[in-house]
């Protein structure tokens, strides 16, 4: 049984432990949230672009049920918009996008060294420790077998960290979001990476495409039939169109719907929050120690 008498002048017994150790832990928490550098969320909302693509089936349907042709031959026509877009999705987090996106920006320093931001001079803060901004090289200890130079893997991981993507399912509407100690630099990533995979995916359709049409050209002059030739004259007419569609849309995956503005509020660190567990954690341990102590030693001594 417990006796809730004796359980409270235990505790009251002990209240400057008590109080000691809460204070501790409160001034600890305090030190450690006013230490954190603020984090500041860019994001855009995107759709994705309309896919002419759908046409093709259509024009093969009307040939005589000879939608499956094209898949026959060896020809990929590619899906709906849907489907580009969860690919696009996909290739954004992907170790070989991101290490592209970051060798052409030249951005591997921000990602790994800079551990804060000024906001009156609008100026990085790097970690003299990892990189010379004079000399312009790494002079980070790495680990055995490693080099200052941070692998691939690390700044990809590191990046990814600031990276996310979510999809509402009500309106199917993607999010594209950064975090950042500048809320300027977040702004400017997701703008950039909105562009380049648009770019990226662009290039994939164009070369689907180029593919297609060289192969089903090979294909003409291989076949005798009059009928088959007529076919596949009518796939790269509708390959051709997909390919103009695809040069004139910069925006060929996704469509901004509402673009990246720079962030005036903080999203990290919660400082308050931080504090208030602090303070839960230093009570419930000294309280804890304090019943283990009392309970604990008794039991012994019996």
């Amino acid at each position: 049984e417990i006796d809730l008498r004796e359980l409270f002048s235990v505790l009251w017994a002990a209240k400057k432990l008590i109080v000691a150790v809460t204070a501790v832990f409160t001034l600890a928490s305090v030190i450690f949230a006013i230490s954190l550098p603020n984090k500041y969320e860019a994001s855009a909302l995107l759709t994705p672009a309309q896919d002419s693509s759908a046409g093709l089936s259509g024009v093969l349907d009307n040939l005589g049920g000879l939608s499956g042709l094209a898949s026959l031959a060896g020809v990929e026509i590619g899906g709906g918009s849907g489907g580009e877009a969860e690919i696009a999705q996909e290739i954004l987090l992907s170790w070989g996008f991101v290490e592209k996106f970051i060798e052409e920006n030249d951005i591997a320093v921000e990602v790994i060294a800079a551990d804060g931001w000024d906001k009156e001079k609008n100026q990085l803060s790097i970690d003299n420790d990892l990189y010379d901004n004079d000399e312009n090289r790494w002079v980070r200890t790495p680990s055995q077998g490693k080099t200052a130079k941070p692998s691939s893997w690390k700044i990809y991981k590191k990046f990814l960290g600031m990276l996310s993507i979510s999809t509402d399912k009500n309106t199917g509407l993607i999010s594209l979001t950064v975090e950042y100690f500048s809320p300027f630099i977040a702004k400017q990533w997701v703008e950039q990476l909105v562009v380049a995979i648009n770019q990226h995916m662009q290039q994939r359709k164009l070369q689907m495409v180029n593919t297609n049409i060289e192969y089903l050209e090979a294909q003409i002059l291989k076949t005798p039939i009059a009928g088959m030739r007529e076919v596949f004259y009518t796939i790269i007419e509708e390959q051709v169109k997909s390919k103009m569609l695809a040069e004139a849309s910069p925006e060929y995956v996704f469509v901004t719907v509402s673009p990246a503005m720079v962030p005036e509020e903080k999203s990290q660190p919660k400082r308050v929050l931080i504090c208030i567990l602090g303070v839960l954690l230093g009570g419930m341990l000294s309280v804890a120690f304090v019943l283990i102590r009392h309970y604990g030693f008794s039991k012994e001594s019996n």
